[in-house]
């Protein structure tokens, strides 16, 4: 026990001068007292009402209020959790929580992995006050056997866990729905009816959402082909980790630990493997008893067989055209190389004739250039024999056929008129300069 102690704490001396009478100021006043009527209100003061009214003692009010509020919560959810408990369910042991019904203990078997959080507390609190030992003893029962409360607790705290309540629905054989056989199907109606309800409990699974519809007999092509591709690339949140076996947690054997997780990761992956194989193998059944793929591929052959007698009708008029054309092509070739060939025999002739043309009329060039002496006043010295003949095969270089036939023309009228002869080309070099062929000075004599 704490032993007291004293402190002797001196508090603050007055400033000296300071009164009471003169330095005191008050910052709130009391306002003056009212006569109010005061009335028990509240649970407490009611509950000891009722218990006057009726004469009841405490233990006797608890029981009869328990019992009226187990038949208020249980007429306030008949109507969406009223389900008969199996009386082997009520003598489970709750050590054996893996195998049982979760949704079933809790009344929820209609809704399964459908029921919302909400739907599960209120199931809970439904059985809870019916099956909780406090509220047995409160109704008088005498039965203390507690196993299914214990298993009530379990599956409530299973189901309201995400993670825990997404292993259980991975494995919850009571959600399933077995695919239809072919004796099942007797019209078209039942296979999507029964084909429909497996897809859709199967639906439940997949990571992708919403998940395409079966659809009916009138569903177009497209849809239906779409809702197959679907299902053969389905992706599948299944882990079967429910199924595992439980790994030791008291540190002890850490080989052993780690032996059983691997073995859990194993079998995990076979499940999921053999699952995936189950599901495509039910898919190539419902696509096999589908009418509409059938319908659809007789419409395809059907289509296909109309495009082959098209294509071989139009095979055998192409044929005949690329005959009638081959024989025409042939017919023109012999007369196009016939005309050709005269026109090449033209063409070289003109082509001869066009460069003896050109050789006579550079002959020309050289020759008016010689005739006037190279426009030396006495015999032209070398230095401007070779000035004068670069600059007239300057000139020649730079001007095409009909330019060369127009200047040899000037050139043999201005005849050995020395003056007439250097004005053609000077004209000539300056037409050339203004058109970018040769530049300003290049032909350095005819300026």
């Amino acid at each position: 026990m704490a032993s007291v102690k004293a402190v002797n704490v001196q508090l603050p001396s007055l400033p000296s001068g300071w009164s009471a009478d003169k330095d005191f100021k008050p910052v709130g006043t009391l306002s003056p007292a009212i006569k109010r009527n005061l009335e028990p209100v509240g649970p407490h003061f009611l509950a000891h009402a009722r218990r006057k009214r009726h004469n009841r003692t405490f233990s006797e009010d608890e029981r009869i209020e328990a019992q009226q509020n187990v038949k208020k919560t249980e007429a306030e959810d008949d109507n969406e959790i009223s389900e008969d408990e199996d009386p082997v369910m009520m003598t489970r042991e709750a050590k054996d929580w893996k195998g049982q019904d979760h949704y079933a203990v809790l009344g929820l078997s209609k809704y399964r992995w459908r029921a919302t959080p909400e739907q599960i507390r209120r199931a809970h609190r439904k059985k809870v006050l019916r099956h909780h030992p406090d509220k047995k003893a409160a109704m008088g029962q005498t039965d203390e056997d507690d196993r299914f409360f214990k298993c009530i607790q379990k599956a409530t705290e299973l189901l309201l866990d995400p993670v825990r309540r997404r292993q259980f629905d991975s494995v919850d054989e009571g959600a399933e729905v077995e695919p239809p056989s072919k004796s099942q199907i007797k019209k078209p109606s039942h296979f999507y009816k029964l084909w429909g309800a497996f897809f859709e409990a199967e639906a439940r699974f997949s990571n992708k959402q919403p998940v395409p519809k079966l659809g009916d007999d009138n569903t177009p092509e497209a849809e239906v082909r779409a809702f197959y591709d679907f299902w053969y690339n389905f992706d599948s949140w299944r882990t079967f980790e429910y199924l595992n076996e439980d790994v030791p947690d008291d540190g002890e054997s850490r080989d052993q630990k780690r032996h059983i997780e691997k073995k859990n990761a194993n079998a995990c992956r076979k499940r999921k493997t053999e699952d995936i194989v189950r599901l495509r193998s039910l898919i190539d059944q419902a696509a096999e008893q589908d009418e509409r793929i059938k319908r659809f591929k007789q419409q395809a052959r059907a289509g296909k067989d109309a495009k082959r007698k098209a294509k071989e009708e139009e095979a055998k008029r192409l044929q005949e055209e690329k005959e009638r054309k081959k024989a025409e092509a042939e017919k023109a070739a012999k007369e196009a190389e016939e005309a050709a060939k005269a026109e090449r025999e033209k063409n070289k002739k003109a082509k001869e004739a066009a460069k003896n043309a050109a050789k006579k009329n550079k002959r020309v060039l050289k020759s008016s250039v010689k005739d006037v002496n190279y426009f030396a006043d006495g015999e032209a010295s070398a230095a401007q024999v070779d000035s004068v003949l670069g600059d007239v095969e300057l000139i020649q270089s730079k001007i095409d056929v009909d330019e060369l036939a127009a200047l040899a023309e000037r050139l043999t009228l201005a005849g050995k008129d020395s003056n007439a002869v250097k004005t053609a080309y000077t004209e000539e070099a300056k037409r050339l300069a203004g058109a970018g062929k040769i530049k300003e000075g290049d032909a350095k004599f005819f300026v």
